[in-house]
């Protein structure tokens, strides 16, 4: 059974930074080609900030880019999003996601159709 968890959702003041943590469990190891990513929802907001592949390259959203920064642990299937400069349209719960990628083809992956977590809530303020 896959799951994830989420953690280091906080509130924070406009300008502050936060880093987000996400392990993942009962992935099957004869699995190396995957792709893992980070999704906020708020009202009326649902978008994917960060994506990284299984050859390291990344992707962000414009919205992000430049002030956050996706990582993961390899060895422990482990992901992380630093985030800097937070600002109040950050807020919101914030997801990790896992999924397969094609074979031979590790950009072709969307975390999005794959395994979520719970969430973990991050709400930034003035």
């Amino acid at each position: 059974q896959v799951k994830l968890v989420e953690s280091g959702g906080d509130s924070v003041q406009a300008g502050g930074s936060l880093r987000l943590v996400c392990e993942v469990s009962g992935y099957p190891e004869s699995v190396s080609n995957y792709c893992m990513g980070w999704l906020v929802r708020a009202p009326g907001k649902e978008e994917k900030v960060a994506t990284i592949y299984s050859d390291g390259s990344t992707s962000y959203s414009e919205s992000v880019k430049g002030r956050f920064t996706i990582a993961k642990d390899n060895a422990k299937i482990t992901l992380y999003l630093e985030m800097n400069s937070l600002k109040l349209e950050d807020t919101g719960v914030y997801y990790c996601a896992i999924d397969e990628a094609v074979v031979n083809d590790p950009l072709n992956c969307d975390p999005i159709y794959g395994y979520w977590g719970q969430g973990t809530q991050v709400t930034v303020s003035s």
